[in-house]
């Protein structure tokens, strides 16, 4: 995309450039824009405004994008698009959540003399709080040209977002059957039009007084959901009937917004049971949710009949209606919904069984002839959950024409679609010979998207890389003669992995865990394919700055004869690249020197730190992808760090395609793993990616067995008396002036506070910054001087991290005088050179010491083995950042148990966000963002909650 703005205007986005408006789809209008003037020209949207400009009206060409169009606009931004855009971008992802969240109602609203139907956002709470701070935040450039206030604004575009978002989740339609006819009721033609490519419902004279009556409805039932905030909802569960009957049972209960393990059902409410965290009249609230409920599902009405309903009968019919109609409603409106766990799942899939043929039967994966053009003999059977079913079976289900009923004992879903793919899929008789390399497309690809590939079914050593067994059962590639080492036993899998691959042409992703030897196994892999050919080509890898080192000298160590070249620093040559057997650079040199590393033929291009590429849109990551070469690796302990996006980001770099795009990955596996926790997509996503992720763990002691244990444990560290009293003086300051500020703003203001709380917790002279005594005044300083002096005496030696380098400063003379004992402090000032002494003297020198980190600069990168104690004496609220920290010491190599050591001021903001990191914790890996940026979004009373000072803090 070129560098463009946007503006908001006549119900879509108007996008133009510094010059002219940006190629592609939309209409070419002229808008006349207000904008600030200087010298007779007008000023850039982003940028200060000087003094003396006016306000003039300039012509500006501009491409209209429909609402569902800018989506994707907005999605493929790059690094120079303008804060407007920006700020739209935000926006589309706030619509995108709240969908997501089900905050959102299907209206009936009039545009310009016709009647649309479209979906309206639900704004209440969080969602209310939020949506001030974007209109407060809104850049002038969006409204400039005479338009209404900023929220008058912001709600037209969400109110677009959101629409748009709905009819692209939704692209079924909601009402089954014929389409509607002009005579059919206008509630049908409504619902249809709901995900329709046409928004309009239309109605003849007779029909207007029905068409007002849905409006009304409609509005009643958005305005009670905007005044039905309560903490607790009605909830429905429906449940599947028993073999030999045809009744449904959807039961009724009451369940908490906050936590939905506070689950009531319609009996104990009946039976006048008090229940903690109901309301006073839990009756009430029952009745009155159930009778708003009706509106979507009219058979509510027979059990609402009933002085004491606690469910509603269906039979199969209805049940199905629930399914496909009601449930969705009722969830977008704010109801629980609880389903079988089959419901809504793709009933029918394929089945990928491949066979080798004769002559390669039985060979070894180091076998000579094996490439991606290899033929193997195939067949596609369709399946019903764990069952195959005929061609014959499947003809007689399409002539019921039920969309639910029983299959072979359980209960699925026939949608139309799936079963037309279905029987195109047994006519064309899918069996024949293909290729492995189409064998692989096709697990990556996951079948099609209404009938996915469920399971794969490959003998020999085809069947145990698509497996994920491959690291345990392949036949290994023989450690190259020319390796100057031991390769461990799952190392020397991981270069069988490796080296099949590579003959095949096809990229990888090595994620073994951190310590487990990636820089050895790719080392070995450079010289074994030197032993088997003569023309393979350079390798480029690139790593962060912090590596280059580190691989240099692993390569002097375990690679000598590979004739390697460092593409770094005011002396790199473009001259030598070609040359080399292994060219190491890093992340800003490729971006900076990418004409000349796409003009070389590279065998291989290797990213180290491969989490460095996760965000595919950035221009490193971009950069990275446009150095052609035959193949590519990534080197990563954390494939996942945040979001599935990432996973695509590096799988995308490794094998350009094999995933699809970002939109169908994103709709097919991220939205459905992280928004629904789907495990069916799930295990999709792990069979299409297994073949080419290999990921091992230090924890498996099926891998490693003489890898010591890692004890953590968390230190509590009271407050002084000086230290409670400044931390409420910045929290009575700190919230007052977030209490008056909004958006942009607003964010900067919570993560000051954040910053100088943690600033006390450390010490009070690093907040004030007076050059003031250390001693006495500090409960994690007496605490880490007492752990530090233990460590010197037991002659071991210790790592201690922080996120803040004047805090390192401080520290480093303090326990070098207390201790006196060497206290090493790497920061990100020191060069490149000065960085290698201080590793190189702890590692070798047998003194025992402290290691002072700053934990940007050593949290990557570093073999620290010589360390068996880690201390974070603050901490960075990101555990995958943490954990990469620990790793320096807890690795191959380390002969010691590792002892770390996580640092909290008690009763303070550090304790509660602990609290609220191993909540976290077991949902994800790590669902915290990095840094505090996730913390910024609670409200001002949840900030007051985090930021309050429990007496019991101060010791």
């Amino acid at each position: 995309m070129q560098v463009v703005h946007g503006v908001w205007a006549y119900g879509r986005l108007a996008l133009w450039g510094e010059t002219a408006p940006p190629d592609g789809p939309g209409e070419l209008v002229t808008l006349t824009l207000t904008l600030p003037t200087a010298d007779g020209r007008p000023l850039p949207a982003s940028g200060e405004t000087p003094d003396g400009a006016t306000l003039a009206d300039w012509p500006v060409q501009a491409r209209l994008v429909d609402p569902v169009d800018a989506f994707d606009l907005l999605g493929a931004l790059d690094d120079d698009a303008g804060g407007d855009l920006r700020y739209l971008a935000v926006v589309a992802d706030y619509a995108r959540g709240l969908l997501h969240r089900g905050r959102l109602l299907p209206q009936l609203v009039t545009e310009a003399g016709t009647n649309a139907a479209r979906w309206r956002p639900v704004l209440t709470g969080r969602d209310a709080t939020a949506f001030r701070m974007l209109a407060a935040a809104m850049p002038p450039a969006l409204r400039a040209a005479g338009a209404p206030p900023p929220g008058a604004v912001l709600r037209e575009l969400l109110d677009a977002f959101v629409d748009a978002a709905a009819r692209q989740s939704l692209p079924d339609r909601l009402l089954l059957g014929h389409r509607p006819g002009p005579k059919a009721p206008v509630a049908d033609r409504w619902m249809r039009a709901l995900t329709a490519p046409d928004p309009t419902v239309t109605a003849t004279a007779t029909q207007r007084p029905e068409l007002a009556a849905l409006r009304t409805a409609l509005s009643a039932w958005h305005d009670a959901a905007h005044q039905a905030n309560e903490p607790v909802r009605v909830c429905f569960r429906l449940v599947e009937p028993l073999p030999t009957t045809d009744r449904w049972d959807l039961e009724f209960a009451l369940q908490s917004v906050d936590d939905p393990s506070l689950y009531v059902p319609a009996e104990v409410i009946w039976a006048g049971q008090r229940v903690p965290g109901l309301p006073a009249r839990p009756d009430e609230t029952l009745l009155a949710g159930l009778g708003r409920a009706v509106r979507l599902f009219p058979p509510l009405d027979e059990a609402l009949r009933e002085a004491r309903p606690t469910e509603s009968v269906l039979d199969t019919a209805a049940a199905f209606t629930f399914l496909r109609q009601a449930a969705p409603l009722l969830q977008a409106a704010g109801y629980g919904v609880q389903l079988p766990a089959w419901a809504g799942r793709k009933s029918l899939g394929l089945k990928l069984t491949t066979r080798a043929k004769p002559a390669a039967s039985g060979k070894g994966l180091a076998a000579q002839g094996v490439g991606r053009d290899q033929l193997v003999d195939f067949k596609v059977d369709l399946m019903v959950g764990d069952e195959e079913i005929s061609a014959d079976d499947l003809h007689a289900l399409a002539r019921l024409k039920v969309p639910l009923l029983r299959v072979k004992g359980r209960w699925v879903e026939l949608d139309d679609r799936q079963l037309t793919a279905a029987i195109q899929a047994v006519e064309q008789h899918r069996s024949g010979e293909m290729t492995i390399a189409e064998v692989l497309g096709q697990v990556a690809a996951g079948g099609e998207e209404e009938l996915p590939l469920v399971t794969v079914d490959a003998d020999g050593w085809l069947g145990d890389l698509l497996s994920g067994d491959a690291d345990h059962r392949l036949r290994p590639t023989p450690t190259p003669a020319a390796f100057q080492g031991t390769l461990r036993p799952y190392q020397e899998r991981g270069l069988s992995w490796l080296d099949f691959l590579t003959r095949l042409g096809i990229g990888g992703v090595l994620a073994d865990d951190m310590g487990l030897g990636k820089t050895a196994q790719t080392l070995s892999l450079l010289l074994a394919e030197r032993e088997q050919a003569t023309d393979v080509g350079a390798t480029l890898l690139i790593c962060p700055m912090s590596l280059v080192s580190n691989w240099r000298k692993e390569a002097e160590k375990f690679a000598p004869s590979l004739d390697v070249y460092v593409h770094h620093g005011a002396t790199r040559d473009a001259a030598r690249l070609g040359g080399a057997d292994l060219v190491i650079t890093t992340y800003g040199t490729a971006l900076r020197d990418l004409d000349a590393l796409r003009a070389v033929e590279w065998g291989r291009v290797v990213c180290d730190e491969a989490q460095a590429i996760k965000n595919s849109a950035a221009r490193q990551s971009q950069a990275v992808r446009a150095i052609p070469a035959r193949t590519r690796l990534a080197l990563t302990g954390t494939p996942v760090e945040n979001h599935l996006a990432e996973l695509w980001s590096i799988m995308d770099f490794a094998n350009p395609g094999l995933l699809g795009p970002a939109k169908t990955f994103r709709r097919r596996y991220q939205e459905p793993i992280e928004v629904r926790q789907d495990e069916e997509a799930a295990a999709a996503l792990k069979r299409a990616t297994g073949p080419f992720v290999l990921r091992r763990l230090k924890t498996d002691k099926t891998i490693i067995s003489d890898l010591p244990e890692k004890l953590e444990m968390k230190v509590w560290c009271p407050l002084t008396p000086e230290q409670a009293a400044l931390y409420q003086a910045v929290v009575d300051d700190m919230l007052n002036k977030i209490g008056a500020s909004q958006g942009i703003a607003r964010r900067g203001n919570v993560l000051a506070a954040m910053t100088r709380l943690k600033q006390v917790c450390n010490h009070p002279a690093q907040l004030l910054r007076d050059g003031s005594r250390l001693s006495g005044r500090s409960g994690k300083l007496a605490r880490l001087q007492e752990l530090a002096e233990e460590i010197i005496e037991e002659g071991d030696k210790g790592l201690v991290f922080t996120q803040y380098a004047e805090f390192g400063s401080l520290l480093q003379p303090y326990l070098a005088a207390h201790l006196d004992r060497p206290v090493l402090w790497l920061h990100g000032g020191l060069s490149k050179q000065r960085r290698d002494e201080l590793v190189n003297r702890f590692q070798t020198d047998p003194e025992p010491m402290i290691f002072l980190l700053s934990l940007k600069a050593a949290g990557t990168g570093l073999n620290l083995t010589a360390a068996n104690h880690v201390i974070h004496v603050d901490r960075w609220w990101n555990p995958a950042v943490e954990d990469q920290a620990t790793d320096r010491a807890y690795r191959i190599g380390q002969a010691r148990n590792v002892q770390v050591r996580k640092f909290i001021c008690t009763g303070t903001i550090e304790e509660r966000v602990d609290e609220m990191i191993e909540r976290k914790k077991a949902l994800a890996q790590s669902v915290v963002g990095t840094g505090e940026e996730w913390l910024t979004e609670l409200s001002t009373d949840e900030l007051r909650d985090l930021f309050a000072l429990d007496p019991k803090a101060v010791g």
